[in-house]
């Protein structure tokens, strides 16, 4: 136990500078460093002995048992002053009291971990929370998860992703927002919100992440370097990472790769410049996990002194390890004069600073017993199925084929694995789920059908294994795979006779969970195996098909466009994803969902967005393929429903401002439809001259808005210099210009341009 009961920082009537200046003030370099430093904690071995005699292990199990051994010795040591994956109460309070009561200064732990779309309840992966188009969908489900993580002792998670993805081969698509500033932006800001809260005891640090351009990486290869434009750099890929910081995000993570030559997680210009100077972010970095002993691996650090140093010196302040950190060699640094002290103070200062934050010094604990009620709340679960029913885009709907009117159903016919699997419908970047209570699309369908229609169901064509399993695999017991002995000829023969005795044929196609995200880039985005060979024999037959898509990035739709009357993207839906996904397909809920991305009609069209700028020939004349159509499958923002809507005409409060002032854009929107629906209004503009040229058009605005069937919902929207800046490499800064401004707002990226706004540089004529 600490000797310092009475020391200043112990004083909670002090101010948090003044209790950190004291507490800083005690350490020695060691323990500095051991609080600049986060160990992986891959074990659990609560009640392991301090004596215990490590040799005596036989050898298949020392490793497990050491792991977890060093790191509560370094806990103990006070060099630790984090640790990641401790996910169990009784584990995270062992942990917890060793450092309050044995270590010298009895400073608490953070404890980080990946809770990135829910702990034990699953919510719909992030960018199916994007689809939904409704930040305060994001920032609730990210409130549920803070409180499950804070209950297990949890504080600190490293999320959200806020990676702008522009290449749908790069497989962490899945954890961000997809290919827009704007809507990646506002989704950002609600999840920091959502985790963060006011701060109090059911609230976590958020970790907004991977700053920056990690998304950006070549050919969509994860881990690949990064070349990015100033233009870009400024307009595309920061805007999110400004509007987490303005939400008081308390931590952000540096990438892993080269931008532009230098490792994001040793570039001062980055770290201090850009997100200090530029940003106002005031709170403390940390590398991805084992990104600073990676310098070394990069060709820049010399070795991994050198790697902490460079690592430091541009302000990133705790090092993430799996093994051996970098930042272990700070305390020799200093003394031999490589690195100064003060470099050093600064970053513990920030770390030291969070946790008085969080009233960890008075609350170190949690109450192992009330976890389980937090945990087990059939509230969280609710939670989830309603955001799930929000993120379903519907991209097909032909002759009204959905909803399927359930009353007029004697029998379906459900095909595909993806439709039975309860692993895959949770998707990826999950940890501590409950598989047993997940929901399948099988099951869901049968729980909402009922005993009075009869669901036949094949498993269909496989879907083949990723070539490379990845750690997660082997984390994840739940991981589905098929059979060795697997028959597909067979399997889809069957598959093809119940689909042709059926009224009606729901197909679910797409990929497995662990086909998607960290590791799992991929070169092409066809339908893996033979699914598209079923879907095509299972449409000959004659029998009404819905095809239901999991995956979280576009695959090749275009025969199914063709040929199949009903599409709906439905993700990985979450823990009551069944239940959400049978809700839609029988409309009890009509999806408004709608694309946080440009789909794109195969592979070779990629890159492929939609604010792209202009060519020096027209439209029509450029930017074409002479093989293919030069436009995406489906538009950016694009999504139906099963009701339709109308757009007045856009009105203007004045139609000339001068640069910095604000004006109101209004526009109508008409559910002409006999549903009632919601509808997402989006708000685009192009500038037509000025200092640099700009994208056809950008998307500024949206709103999601639920109106009856036969209603009118007025909208306003606001257009200042906060939406018509931007940055011009011509200026070397932002700028705003004196020019025009076309505006539309609609349903997608397509919208007419229906207004004009002069902007000019003097005042507005009387």
């Amino acid at each position: 136990m600490s000797s310092e009961s009475a020391a200043p920082y112990r004083d909670r009537s002090l101010s948090i500078e003044e209790r950190v200046e004291d507490l800083l003030s005690r350490l020695t370099l060691t323990e500095k460093a051991g609080q600049l430093t986060q160990y992986f904690y891959m074990g659990v071995a609560i009640n392991m002995p301090s004596d215990l005699d490590i040799a005596s292990i036989p050898d298949e199990h020392r490793a497990h048992v050491q792991q977890p051994f060093m790191v509560q010795s370094a806990v103990r040591a006070g060099t630790a002053g984090s640790v990641l994956f401790a996910k169990d109460p009784a584990l995270v309070n062992h942990l917890q009291r060793i450092a309050v009561e044995e270590s010298p200064h009895g400073i608490p732990l953070l404890v980080g971990y990946d809770v990135i779309h829910g702990l034990r309840t699953i919510f719909p992966v992030p960018i199916a929370l994007a689809a939904s188009w409704n930040p305060a969908v994001a920032e609730a489900s990210q409130a549920v998860a803070a409180a499950e993580a804070r209950a297990v002792g949890i504080n600190w998670t490293f999320a959200p992703m806020i990676d702008i993805a522009r290449d749908p081969r790069w497989g962490r698509i899945i954890e961000g927002a997809g290919e827009d500033p704007v809507l990646s932006g506002a989704i950002a800001a609600a999840q920091v919100r959502g985790f963060q809260g006011d701060g109090g005891g059911g609230s976590v640090l958020a970790g907004p992440k991977h700053f920056v351009g990690y998304g950006a990486s070549r050919g969509g290869r994860d881990y690949d370097d990064a070349e990015i434009s100033d233009s870009e750099l400024w307009n595309v890929y920061i805007p999110p990472f400004r509007a987490a910081v303005e939400a008081g995000a308390a931590n952000v993570m540096s990438a892993y790769m080269d931008l532009n030559g230098v490792p994001a997680s040793a570039s001062s210009w980055l770290l201090n410049d850009v997100l200090r100077d530029e940003l106002g972010f005031d709170g403390f970095t940390v590398s991805d996990a084992n990104a600073v002993r990676s310098l070394e691996v990069q060709h820049f650090a010399k070795d991994l002194q050198d790697a902490a140093i460079r690592a430091v010196s541009a302000g990133l302040d705790v090092e993430m390890a799996m093994f051996d950190p970098a930042y272990d060699r700070i305390p020799q640094a200093v003394s031999e004069g490589r690195l100064s002290e003060a470099t050093v103070d600064r970053a513990v200062r920030r770390v030291l600073t969070a946790k008085f934050r969080l009233g960890l010094f008075e609350n170190p604990f949690v109450d192992e017993a009330g976890a389980a009620t937090v945990l087990g709340s059939t509230a969280s679960r609710d939670a989830a199925k309603d955001a799930a029913e929000q993120t379903f885009v519907l991209l097909k709907n032909d002759d009204a084929a959905l909803p399927i009117a359930a009353n007029a159903l004697s029998s379906v016919a459900v095909i595909g694995q993806l439709a039975a699997s309860k692993r895959d419908v949770l998707g990826p970047w999950v940890f501590d789920h409950d598989v047993d209570e997940a929901v399948s699309v099988l099951k869901g369908l049968r729980d909402r059908l009922g005993s009075g229609v009869r669901i036949e169901y094949a498993p269909g064509a496989s879907i083949p294994e990723r070539l490379h399993p990845s750690l997660f695999d082997r984390m994840d017991a739940a991981v589905e795979a098929t059979p060795a002995d697997y028959d597909d000829d067979a399997e889809i023969e069957r598959a093809v006779t119940i689909a042709a005795e059926s009224d009606v044929a729901i197909v679910v196609v797409g990929q497995r969970q662990n086909q998607i995200g960290e590791k799992s880039s991929q070169a092409t985005l066809e339908l893996t195996g033979r699914q598209l060979e079923q879907l095509r024999r299972i449409t000959a037959t004659g029998t009404p098909v819905i095809l239901v898509v999991m995956s979280g990035r576009p695959v090749d739709l275009q025969w199914a466009d063709e040929n199949v009357p009903a599409i709906l993207q439905a993700w990985y839906p979450g823990v009551r994803g069944g239940d959400a996904i049978a809700s839609a397909l029988v409309g009890d809920i009509s999806p408004a969902g709608r694309l946080p991305f440009t789909w794109p009609r195969n592979v070779g069209q990629i890159p492929m967005i939609y604010a792209h700028n202009r060519t020096f020939q027209p439209e029509e004349q450029s930017r074409r393929y002479f093989d293919e159509p030069s436009t995406p499958l489906y538009p950016f923002g694009y999504g139906l429903s099963y009701s339709e809507f109308s757009y007045g005409p856009v009105t203007l409060e004045r139609d000339r401002i001068a640069i910095g002032e604000s004006v109101r854009v209004r526009v109508d929107v008409t559910n002409v439809g006999s549903r009632r629906s919601d509808e997402v209004a989006q708000l685009y503009v192009h500038q037509r001259f000025g200092t640099s040229t700009r994208p056809v058009r950008e998307l500024k605005a949206f709103q999601r808005l639920h109106i009856p069937a036969g209603e009118t919902r007025e909208l306003t929207f606001e257009l200042g210099p906060d939406q018509l800046r931007y940055w011009s490499a011509a200026a070397r800064g932002y700028v705003q210009d004196d020019t025009l401004i076309d505006i539309a707002i609609g349903g997608d990226s397509t919208a007419p341009f229906s207004a004009t706004l002069t902007v000019h540089g003097g005042p507005l004529e009387s």
